[in-house]
């Protein structure tokens, strides 16, 4: 049984299923206890999708992770450049601890070595690398480009989802999973959708490679809804860059309610998502439906 099913985002490439779940499960129960469902949601009611290792590669020199041998110099792509330069102006404008996106302020760093350094002030990066960022830009290309390993992802997401399955919770990259998954298995009984930190609505970098493709309309975009869900919460921190654009009702439809909050510090991090009221909320008004 599985009423529940999350699934996460980027940066989980070293993680595994249990792991995930030893985190996961607990967070996303106080969140349901603060909005006042305690014993609405057991343990045994929450499936963890996990597909982090389907970016893992093997074989790599021992003692060595992926992210230890990057630099900004492996940032070869328009589209992760982009991204970058997106989330440099984000953090800029939502935390002050970020420098503008003028050169002049770093110095002779140019390009992507210029947004990592002044990534690397923000309150996102706090405990994390320069690397981890770069790494995180490259699982976003490779989800789109590399067809085997979305086939992989969305496959591990399908085998979650049972008979009684009525609320996903995706943060991040893994929003996008299961939007796609969502909208490709509409006799799925999943009635109800919880997002958080999402970049689903961030124009020409995902937006733009989601499948299905959106629609024209005007100047402005829409996107399908996804299968039969009644109801979609996105909940995204202020500051949260990954989140570049917060409110996706605009190309998602009205019926999406989206929500800020504030998590502090750790703006992305999931547990704060988790433990959020406003996410116990929208998981408890999903389930009663």
């Amino acid at each position: 049984m599985a009423r529940v099913v999350a699934v996460h985002g980027i940066l989980n490439t070293y993680s595994g299923e249990r792991s995930m779940a030893a985190s996961w499960v607990p967070a996303l129960l106080d969140g349901i206890g603060l909005a006042g469902g305690d014993g609405t949601v057991a343990e045994d009611d929450i499936g963890c999708v996990f597909y982090g290792d389907v970016f893992r590669h093997p074989g790599r020199l021992l003692g060595a992770t992926e992210a230890e041998l990057l630099d900004a110099d492996d940032i070869d792509d328009p589209a992760d450049a982009a991204l970058l330069d997106a989330w440099w102006a984000e953090a800029a404008r939502t935390d002050r601890s970020v420098p503008p996106t003028d050169e002049r302020m770093l110095g002779l760093l140019k390009g992507a070595q210029a947004a990592l350094a002044a990534l690397a002030c923000s309150r996102f990066l706090a405990g994390a690398t320069e690397r981890l960022l770069i790494l995180w830009l490259k699982q976003v290309r490779q989800y789109f480009t590399d067809s085997d390993r979305r086939a992989a992802i969305q496959d591990r997401f399908a085998r979650q989802i049972r008979a009684d399955t009525e609320v996903v919770v995706a943060h991040s990259l893994g929003s996008v999973v299961a939007y796609e998954a969502l909208c490709a298995h509409p006799e799925w009984n999943v009635r109800g959708l919880v997002t958080l930190g999402s970049p689903l609505a961030v124009r020409n970098l995902i937006l733009d490679r989601l499948t299905p493709a959106p629609e024209r309309e005007g100047d402005s975009w829409r996107c399908r809804w996804p299968g039969g869900v009644k109801s979609w919460t996105n909940i995204a921190d202020r500051a949260d860059f990954v989140a570049l654009v917060k409110v996706l009702g605009n190309v998602f439809g009205a019926e999406v309610t989206d929500v800020e909050i504030d998590n502090g510090v750790q703006v992305h991090a999931v547990t704060r998502y988790l433990t959020a009221r406003s996410t116990g909320e929208a998981i408890l008004a999903a389930l009663r439906g």
